[in-house]
């Protein structure tokens, strides 16, 4: 994972960790926004890691909002700690095993979630990738990296309003300068 990206999902841990112990009612959106900060990352780099780091804050966001008081929220935070730590160690498919236990732990909150996590996941995925759309990344590529199908992208993007707003393609010398950026 570089370096970057390892220290912006960094900085969104720690701000969710904060978020998580305060226990105020503006915490969902609090954290949506999270998710759509990491999606920004996504969008530049590309990158799994951005893409199910915002997927699994958008995800819970959704429990939240509908079991804010069935969350085991020590085992949540202790979780979101393994990961910083993880990742501070450098220790990248650790990192990934505990995203995948948080992954678990969303799915294991009730009973009736087991049954609509996929879809909530799934629906995550859907809205992540038309953010990447939003910032010039094409439909196929946003599939790929969400691990998704383009048509339920682009069933999804033809009800958004995001397509009104698209003003044009993105020169050549602008796609140059982005590339020279990461590379350099």
């Amino acid at each position: 994972m570089q370096d970057q990206i390892k220290k912006d999902i960094l900085d969104v841990f720690l701000r969710l960790i904060q978020i998580l112990k305060s226990k105020e009612e503006g915490d969902i959106v609090e954290i949506r926004e999270l998710s759509n900060q990491v999606v920004h990352n996504a969008s530049v780099f590309q990158d799994e890691d951005s893409v199910s780091v915002a997927i699994l804050i958008y995800s819970l966001s959704k429990i939240i909002e509908r079991k804010q008081k069935e969350i085991d929220y020590e085992r949540l935070l202790g979780m979101l700690n393994s990961c910083i730590l993880s990742l501070k160690n450098n220790d990248d498919e650790r990192y990934r095993k505990y995203i995948k236990s948080i992954f678990g732990f969303i799915r294991t909150i009730d009973e009736k979630l087991k049954l609509y996590i996929h879809e909530v996941i799934n629906q995550a995925q859907i809205k992540k990738g038309c953010k990447l759309c939003e910032h010039g990344i094409s439909v196929a590529r946003s599939a790929e990296v969400l691990g998704i199908s383009q048509w339920e992208l682009m069933h999804y993007l033809g009800k958004t309003t995001v397509i009104d707003r698209y003003i044009g393609p993105v020169n050549a010398a602008s796609r140059l300068k982005i590339a020279r950026s990461l590379f350099s």
